[in-house]
């Protein structure tokens, strides 16, 4: 299969946010509750329920204010920070370009979340496991992120963003092609935006989201020249227990199929035993008394001679009552 790619152009985007809501429709993802915060941009910041959103950035040329519209998700890069420092390999390239995520590989380290330079992955709660009974972990927080509609590939479709767009300012295609069609719309605009540039042809060795911007990067919030740097290693010492039991009983393989080393920052790494949870609190165990505590039976006892006093009681009250009525 050919490298596929989103092309999305900053200078036809009306910021309908229509490609949030048909990511959130497609994927069933719910709705966040969020406050005004004195800008049309929303929601603020990328989740474990938004996968995509739409940035606003205002500008202002010869003391003109414009509007920057610009999409923040994944950028599927082809050589992606998060796989590269994902201790548990639970990152992978796909054939068409992509990076996608096994959340039951995920340990939740929050290594590529704090380490991708376009902010992508987010960590949230999941509890979907089908090979491993996860007792303690379940459920537990893993890295979400777009994962470029691979179903949707699979059938022949187009990402639901793009299918959605209505002034086309997302195109979808062979990589190959967008990146010539990119060239052609910024020099088809330089004239009106001096500083108009095409991002992703190179960034990170190619990404599969370009972008045809009007600004200089950072002034659409992008990093300029991001690059895979050194990352400190992972604690091996930090491998959660229902992660080495999945591995050593052989329901997760210690490397993922068709998956290479060179991929990863440490290729070498073994699942190791964490440290030993916690016992259950003493004090808190002696707050659920045992049935055959003296302390208990009192209690109980006090109970049955309360209820049998209130039941007789209220009987002799309603005879008391019928005899007055006869009277």
């Amino acid at each position: 299969m050919a490298e596929k790619a989103i092309l999305f152009d900053t200078t036809r985007c009306i910021a309908c946010r229509a490609c949030q809501v048909a990511c959130k429709q497609w994927w069933e993802l719910p709705a966040e509750s969020t406050i005004n915060r004195g800008t049309y941009e929303n929601p603020p910041v990328l989740s474990a329920s938004t996968w995509n959103r739409l940035r606003f950035r205002e500008t202002s040329v010869n003391g003109k204010i414009n509007w920057l519209f610009t999409r923040h998700a994944c950028m599927h890069c082809s050589s992606a920070v998060c796989v590269w420092v994902c201790p548990t390999f639970a990152r992978t390239y796909e054939e068409n370009g992509s990076v996608t995520i096994d959340r039951e590989r995920c340990i939740g380290c929050g290594r590529c979340e704090e380490f991708c330079p376009f902010k992508a992955p987010v960590l949230g709660r999941h509890n979907i496991s089908p090979r491993i009974a996860v007792e303690l972990g379940t459920p537990r927080q893993v890295a979400f992120k777009c994962v470029l509609c691979k179903d949707r590939l699979e059938d022949g479709l187009t990402p639901s963003c793009v299918k959605t767009c209505p002034p086309g300012a997302l195109q979808f295609g062979d990589r190959e092609g967008l990146v010539a069609k990119g060239k052609a719309r910024v020099n088809a605009i330089k004239a009106a935006h001096p500083k108009a540039s095409l991002y992703g042809e190179t960034e990170l060795n190619g990404l599969h989201v370009m972008y045809v911007l009007m600004e200089k990067p950072a002034v659409h919030g992008l990093p300029e020249n991001p690059q895979v740097e050194d990352y400190p290693l992972y604690d091996e010492n930090t491998f959660p227990d229902w992660y080495v039991r999945a591995v050593a009983d052989g329901k997760l393989p210690a490397f993922p199929p068709n998956a290479k080393p060179e991929w990863y920052l440490q290729p070498k790494l073994v699942p190791v035993p964490a440290p030993p949870e916690p016992a259950f609190p003493a004090a808190v165990s002696r707050i659920i008394p045992s049935w055959s505590q003296p302390a208990l039976w009192s209690w109980l006892g006090v109970g049955v001679i309360g209820g049998a006093v209130a039941i007789g009681w209220t009987i002799k009250r309603r005879n008391g009552m019928k005899d007055h009525k006869k009277t």
